[in-house]
């Protein structure tokens, strides 16, 4: 027997749009479809009344690196990443990319072996794997270990194409410094979705890498060649191609609201960014400290940073960053939703429309009508 839920008095984000007035009908758990409140027929269903708060399709991050206590980088393994899922499942987000910082060969290899483990058993939130270095710029390497950075080899890219023909999403973050054309042509040509970070590169050499594959740039404005005026840099790239997508850390620490509001505006919207969280291990938690590749990062003030206070991934996550996004920068509630379900699902699985319906009630997620948290779907 079909079970049908009805979710009314709300407001209904539809992948692009926030529809009032509207039921979201829900069969055997799936969105059928979303219908004017005067078309529903809540006769013998059961009807839940949202009060106000926002109906969505989940987050979708890109860039994850721990949560629930645990980093990705200090236990790259399967169990690891359903304690990540789940931190972050509680904060909004139903899909995500586990992303390993620059490690070693054994932990790298590590880390492919667990997401494909896990993608291979549907674990619920896990697209794939996001790869940040060890291919990267030392001159701009952040929080990453400079002992740890280096050129892409042969093996590396065999390890990747295998990667990649074993994931559903395989992302790679890579600077034109420690990777060449060629391989960055290859690695296109095996399926992986190349993001340009961590690097000082110019415009030029950007956009030539743009052009072999790279559709990407991992965290807009931080850790890359900036907006100059005889140089527009990697940022420069980002604000004008328009076959650049690029993540966003909305955090008011990582990025001023006013720098976000000039890219905004110089990309005619939000179609090409895609809001990220960059979570370490204490997202969803209390913890204010853990460790990365043996050094020290603290939590304090909504930073998180290394010893000599370099910023060390952020503590902030992706419904704050809506909030942020609303009321720091000024953009429209639904274009700021959007960014964080729409883009980064269009991101990795190609164009296609995202919607909520088609999709399962395990997916969808419940905001409350002031931004500042996420309530249970339904109540019993």
């Amino acid at each position: 027997m079909i079970k049908t839920i009805n979710f009314i008095n709300g407001r209904i984000f539809d992948g692009r749009n926030i529809v009032d007035d509207c039921c979201a009908v829900f069969k055997d758990g799936y969105c059928e479809s979303v219908v004017a409140k005067k078309y529903c027929d809540t006769a013998g269903h059961h009807t839940v009344d949202l009060q106000g708060d926002i109906l969505s399709l989940g987050f979708c991050d890109l860039q994850v690196n721990g949560g629930g206590g645990v980093l990705f980088n200090a236990d790259p393994s399967i169990g690891s990443l359903k304690t990540i899922a789940a931190a972050h499942r509680s904060l909004g987000t139903t899909l995500l990319l586990p992303t390993l910082i620059t490690d070693s060969t054994e932990i790298t290899a590590a880390a492919i072996d667990a997401a494909i483990n896990a993608t291979k058993q549907s674990m619920p939130g896990i697209a794939g794997l996001h790869l940040e270095g060890p291919h990267l710029s030392i001159e701009k390497k952040g929080a990453h270990d400079s002992r740890l950075i280096r050129p892409m080899q042969e093996q590396d890219l065999a390890r990747l194409i295998e990667a990649a023909a074993a994931l559903p999403v395989l992302k790679v973050t890579i600077a034109p410094e420690s990777v060449s054309l060629k391989q960055v042509e290859t690695l296109k040509e095996a399926g992986v979705l190349l993001s340009i970070g961590h690097s000082n590169v110019g415009f030029k050499t950007c956009m030539e890498y743009v052009n072999a594959g790279v559709s990407c740039v991992t965290h807009l404005f931080n850790a890359m060649s900036q907006l100059d005026s005889r140089e527009p840099g990697i940022v420069g790239a980002a604000l004008t191609a328009k076959n650049i997508h690029a993540g966003l850390i909305a955090d008011g620490v990582h990025v001023d609201a006013t720098s976000i509001q000039a890219a905004v505006n110089c990309m005619n919207g939000l179609q090409r960014l895609y809001l990220v969280s960059d979570a370490m291990a204490v997202a969803g938690t209390t913890l204010d400290r853990f460790e990365l590749n043996g050094r020290s990062i603290h939590r304090c003030a909504g930073k998180l940073t290394l010893e000599d206070g370099t910023l060390a991934g952020a503590d902030v996550d992706i419904l704050s960053a809506i909030r942020f996004m609303v009321e720091e920068v000024g953009v429209e509630l639904a274009d700021a939703l959007a960014s964080a379900v729409l883009v980064p699902r269009k991101v990795v699985y190609g164009g296609q429309t995202v919607s909520l319906a088609g999709h399962s009630l395990n997916e969808t997620i419940r905001i409350k009508a002031d931004l500042s948290a996420i309530k249970p779907v339904m109540t019993h």
